[in-house]
């Protein structure tokens, strides 16, 4: 069928051409105007997320959003009136914003300012808060677009002004992740186009791979981008649209391009290429439905930024396989011989196809030894992977960002200067189903549970309709909610207006520990697990309860996600191996070079080794990561295997003779497996220069695990099990050989027809 297809592309080459560049002409356009992607994305079937929707739904009062500001001088003491001068001149753009709602500081009577929590410890910084008002504005638009509009209001020539908060944190984090994904893709095309030279050894030979590259990430940028416009996609999703996308794209550019150049030796050009498609381009199909697979595997999860990822990844990579099978066919069936011109001197020894003696030298000492290469190889990946048993899930604060940026030094300015500042709160929703919140029976509870809050360690107040004043006891509060509301004081019904609800009743237990810290995290846990029963059913909300969700989801889903990933993937390559044992043993070797790259994760980023070098905060892995990382690297670790194994099985069946089969698969295709991966490891490590540590992590990793699974694995590990079980390698059960033979015999009328 593929054959077929490659003399069909041939015929029309130009048809191809020009369909495709109708595709990609939008695609480059969209992908230059940007598009909406996410920050942050709470799944709303959570418990967080559940509890945040009844606060918005019933007490709208209350959920405003707000960022701070602190203001600082090293010679003016925050009492003298100059510095409020500043202060108030600073503020007075925001006063008639119309996105803002209020602006609350330290000079304005409400009582806030001179507590010794809003004004720091050496008198010098002050606390402002500016709420917004979000008048139905979805949060990625306030993060965007309004934020930044009111931050660039905001300026003093006395006083050092800096933000801090969610927003100010969460555009960090936008800004950043779109900086990434460009100066990324920047930073590695020369350096690809390079590799690319000394694979071919011709400028028009190295350029096709690239361009297919450069064309297939735009495409999938932007259809995310389109995306978007249905369902919320997280800004990482560009990020990992470049990583994979440029890498497989210029892979299996690089892998066709090759087998057509060494096909075109011996074949015109009609039959190289049908030749190369349907060789190396049934391999290339069936590693991008392993790539895909690896990505589909995210959509298990039940939390929306991480699927957001896995759809962005599926779609790249099919793209990469479409730009492959299609455009790059016709592209080579115009070119023809001419993909060698503009030859290098320099570059490229040794015919595409051909075995060099240093790949014929090792392919003979793995065929030998085999003993002697498979137990060291995998007694390293091992000891590699040993660090990984002690990991530790963190989540995305602010200590993500680089230091330079404004969030992150308004976060540890609020911890240096000022005490126990409220830069965390955890926010516990009581839900009663079957009497009024302030009922009798529920007043007790709610106060006796309040104080259990304020006890825990790590709780700096609470506030609640029972903690108003802590001159009024039990009794006293019983007696003010016995009356109508409407005879409260204005005070009173407001608290009650913006705590109380329908059926809803919100505390907020203030705390100034790190939102994706141990002790932010263990703190939720303990009130969701321990809190003392207060008649009602108990929800905690707010970005530390955003991340216990998080994690415990993806430690619960993970053994499905990899359960499915590893059966799916047995299968596919069953159907292109007709053997049971390899796909098995390349699922094995698979686990143990992620295994090897997740060992390396833990002892970089949360061990702090290399931190220096790489400019970032040791810290827990972020939880998304590993469970990510996996989903991708089971795809992209088979590419090389998968080709490495197409090969062999092709020339088993002309000889029959595993040992050569194995032999000759190693050599020819060393040369252009090790540019390739040489080339993904470019385009990974790239991002290890990324500002946030999410990105750097992924990026260090990824090409790691590309590396490891390029040499230790594809070079010594594969070849020499394969040499030790013999014809073993080609075994299926008879039932099963017959299946397969009536489905291949399917397939061959069908091409037929086709022809």
């Amino acid at each position: 069928m593929l054959k077929s297809w490659g003399y069909a592309v041939y015929r029309l080459r130009w048809w191809i051409i020009a369909v495709s560049m109708l595709f990609l002409a939008p695609a480059a356009w969209m992908t230059s105007r940007g598009g909406e992607l996410r920050s942050v994305i709470i799944p709303s079937s959570s418990e967080s997320g559940k509890a945040l929707e009844l606060i918005k739904k019933q007490l709208p009062a209350s959920t405003l959003p707000s960022f701070g500001l602190i203001f600082r001088s090293k010679t003016l003491k925050a009492s003298d009136p100059e510095f409020k001068l500043q202060v108030l001149r600073a503020l007075k753009p925001l006063r008639n914003a119309p996105h803002v709602a209020a602006v609350k500081t330290a000079y304005d009577g409400s009582g806030a300012g001179f507590d010794g929590r809003y004004i720091s410890r050496d008198g010098r910084a002050v606390i402002a808060r500016v709420e917004m008002r979000d008048e139905g504005a979805n949060q990625n638009r306030l993060v965007t677009d309004i934020y930044p509009k009111l931050r660039a209001k905001i300026h003093s020539k006395a006083l050092q002004i800096t933000a801090f908060g969610e927003y100010p944190r969460n555009y960090d984090l936008t800004r950043l992740a779109e900086r990434d994904a460009s100066r990324g893709e920047i930073r590695v095309l020369p350096a690809v186009g390079l590799v690319l030279v000394f694979v071919f050894g011709s400028v028009v030979g190295a350029l096709i791979p690239l361009v297919i590259g450069v064309l297939a990430v735009t495409a999938g940028i932007a259809a995310v981008l389109v995306l978007a416009h249905f369902t919320p996609v997280l800004i990482y999703a560009k990020n990992v649209i470049v990583m994979v996308g440029l890498g497989v794209a210029i892979d299996y550019s690089l892998f066709i391009s090759s087998r057509f150049r060494a096909e075109l030796r011996f074949l015109p050009v009609p039959d190289a290429l049908a030749k190369a498609v349907s060789t190396t381009g049934r391999a290339v199909l069936f590693s991008g439905a392993t790539v895909a697979i690896g990505f589909l595997g995210l959509l298990w999860l039940p939390v929306g930024h991480v699927s957001s990822i896995g759809m962005a990844g599926t779609i790249v990579v099919t793209i990469a396989v479409i730009c492959a099978l299609t455009l790059l066919p016709a592209v080579l069936a115009v070119l023809g011989p001419g993909i060698n011109s503009w030859r290098l001197p320099f570059a490229g020894a040794g015919q595409p196809g051909e075995s060099t003696r240093f790949w014929r030298a090792l392919s003979s000492s793995v065929m030998s030894h085999p003993w002697r290469i498979l137990a060291p190889s995998a007694i390293f990946l091992i000891v590699l992977g040993i660090p990984f048993a002690n990991i530790q899930l963190g989540a995305t604060d602010v200590s993500a960002l680089p230091q330079s940026a404004e969030s992150r030094r308004g976060f540890e300015q609020l911890h240096r200067y000022f005490t126990d500042p409220d830069s965390n709160p955890v926010i516990i929703v009581v839900r009663y189903s079957d009497s009024p919140p302030l009922g009798p029976g529920h007043l007790a509870r709610l106060y006796d549970f309040s104080r259990w809050l304020a006890r825990l360690p790590g709780v700096n107040s609470v506030k609640s309709i029972v903690d108003l004043n802590p001159a009024i006891n039990l009794d006293q509060y019983r007696k003010i909610y016995s009356r109508p509301l409407t005879s409260l004081p204005k005070g009173m019904r407001l608290a009650v207006k913006k705590m109380v609800g329908a059926d809803i009743v919100m505390l907020v237990a203030q705390t100034s520990l790190h939102a994706g810290g141990q002790r932010a995290l263990n703190l939720v846990r303990t009130i969701d697990r321990s809190h003392p029963p207060v008649g009602g059913q108990v929800m905690v909300t707010g970005e530390s309860a955003f991340h216990v969700d998080f994690i415990r989801a993806i430690r619960d889903r993970s053994p499905y996600v990899i359960g499915s990933m590893i059966v799916v993937t047995y299968l596919v390559l069953f159907l292109m191996l007709r053997s049971l044992l390899l796909p098995l043993k390349a699922v094995l070797m698979n686990l143990l070079s992620i295994s090897a790259s997740f060992g390396a994760l833990v002892w970089i980023f949360q061990y702090g080794h290399l931190a220096s070098w790489l400019h970032f905060t040791p810290r827990p892995i972020e939880a998304m990561n590993p469970i990510m990382m996996f989903c991708m690297l089971f795809g992209l670790s088979m590419d090389y295997e998968v080709l490495l194994l197409s090969r062999a099985s092709e020339e088993y069946r002309k000889t029959c003779d595993n040992t050569r089969a194995v032999a000759l698969s190693l050599e020819r295709t060393g040369r252009v497996i090790t540019g390739a991966a040489a080339i993904m490891a470019l385009v990974l490590f790239a991002f290890a220069f990324a500002a946030l540590t999410v990105i750097k992590e992924i990026g260090v990793a990824m090409g790691l695990a590309i590396i490891i699974d390029a040499t230790i694995v594809r070079c010594l590990l594969v070849p020499a099990t394969m040499r030790l079980l013999g014809r073993w390698n080609w075994w299926a059960p008879s039932p099963v050989g017959r299946i397969y033979e009536f489905c291949s015999s399917l397939r061959s009328r069908g091409g037929h027809r086709l022809t």
